[in-house]
């Protein structure tokens, strides 16, 4: 006989719909239920090869050929223009090529910090499935705390905010950029959110906010710790859940 919370729950379970609460007691039965664990397993493998299936095709050679085939001829050139238009012209010229370049200048920075981003949002998709959320599940942060002395060489900041909406739910030990970091768990109404808190280093540091996979993630930097919280809630949200973290 298949298990009814499988009926119930299960796939509100893969698609995140569950609330904080509903996902931590889900997890539990998943670890004695063979037809959940089965269930979600077989949608994470689907998951995953729709992800590396790389389900596109290059256009034929002979395309672009084919459309500028259809194009009108271009326009015969202009007249030559007065002098003082075309210095406005070449103003304005200038004026793009530095917007440009400023632009480019600014992509280039995100791009060099993005796979920090993609390495946060991986760990915390890792985070969500059957058993990884948290290895210290708590509310209180006077057990979350010190159940990271030793595991990490610092203390994270850490802190309930159940007030404001972001529970604490728990902590973990987690790997981002080859380092080990502590990772804090709140929830928010139905979400995960995971902020990976680690010392500051000349490397691998990040800052600033985006989105990957449809997560947003949200970098900071305070105190002499790197803070990067990631979750698929809105970035408002992420921005309230930074502002609580930095009140001292």
């Amino acid at each position: 006989m298949r298990c009814e919370l499988s009926k119930l729950h299960v796939h509100a379970y893969i698609d995140g719909e569950l609330d904080a609460a509903g996902t931590a007691n889900f997890e539990q039965h998943l670890k004695a239920c063979v037809d959940c664990s089965s269930t979600v397993a077989s949608a994470d493998l689907l998951r995953s090869s729709l992800q590396q299936a790389g389900l596109y095709a290059r256009a034929p050679l002979g395309l672009r050929s084919k459309i500028l085939s259809t194009l009108p001829s271009p326009a015969p050139p202009a007249k030559r223009e007065p002098s003082a238009i075309r210095w406005l012209a070449l103003a304005a010229g200038l004026l793009l090529a530095t917007l440009l370049g400023r632009q480019i200048f600014v992509t280039t920075a995100r791009v060099a910090q993005k796979p920090l981003a993609v390495a946060a949002v991986d760990a915390h998709l890792r985070s969500l499935q059957p058993g990884h959320l948290t290895d210290v599940e708590s509310s209180d942060q006077h057990t979350v705390k010190p159940w990271f002395d030793g595991r990490v060489d610092f203390a994270p900041p850490v802190r309930d905010f159940a007030a404001a909406g972001f529970p604490l739910l728990g902590g973990r030990l987690d790997v981002l950029d080859g380092r080990t970091v502590a990772a804090l768990v709140y929830g928010r109404r139905k979400h995960i959110v995971s902020v990976f808190v680690s010392k500051l280093q000349d490397t691998g540091t990040l800052s600033g906010d985006g989105e990957v996979q449809g997560y947003h993630w949200l970098a900071w930097q305070q105190n002499g710790f790197l803070y990067c919280a990631v979750s698929d809630v809105s970035s408002a949200d992420l921005q309230q859940l930074q502002q609580l973290l930095s009140k001292e």
